[in-house]
C-alpha cells in the first residue's frame, strides 16, 4: 500500500514530528505486522528517528549540522543558494524503514519518526509511505 503525506514548513531548517501521521495511515490500512517505509521526495529533506520528549534535541541537531556543514561556501550556491541543504539531505537520508508491530509503528519509547526540512519555508512538502505486512 503506497500513501502519501502532504505538510508545509515554516522555518529555513526544521524537525517536524510526523509519527502520529503515518500511525494514521498504518491505521488505516489494516496491516498489523511488517514494514514501514518513509521517503521524502525532496533533495533539500530527510527522514530522521530521533528523541521525541525534549524538543532541544531537533535545535542540537540542526545546530550541529550547521556547524559541519556552513551556509554559504558550497560551489553550487552560486545556482540556488543552497548547497549546504543538499549535502545534509545526502548525509542523513530521505528513508527510513520501520517495523510494524500490532499496527503500529515499532518504534522505542522515546522515539518519533520526523521529517527534516533543510531549505524552507516550503509549501507541498511530499512524503511517500509505503506498507508491507500482514493483516491479521
Amino acid at each position: 500500500m503506497l500513501s502519501e503525506i502532504k505538510l508545509d514548513t515554516s522555518k529555513r531548517e526544521e524537525c517536524i514530528d510526523i509519527t502520529s501521521e503515518v500511525n494514521g495511515i498504518l491505521s488505516n490500512s489494516g496491516i498489523t505486522e511488517g514494514l514501514c517505509s518513509v521517503f521524502c521526495m525532496h533533495t533539500t529533506t530527510a527522514i530522521i528517528i530521533n528523541e521525541n520528549y525534549d524538543l532541544n534535541i531537533c535545535h542540537d541537531f540542526l545546530e550541529a549540522l550547521g556547524k559541519i556543514i556552513p551556509r554559504g561556501k558550497w560551489k553550487h550556491d552560486k545556482v540556488d543558494g543552497n548547497a549546504d541543504a543538499h549535502i545534509k539531505s545526502s548525509i542523513i537520508g530521505a528513508e527510513k524503514i520501520i517495523p510494524i508491530k500490532s499496527g503500529k509503528l515499532f518504534l522505542g519509547k522515546w522515539q518519533s519518526l520526523m521529517f527534516v526540512e533543510f531549505d524552507g519555508p516550503r509549501e507541498g512538502r511530499r512524503i511517500a509511505v509505503t506498507i508491507l505486512g500482514s493483516v491479521d
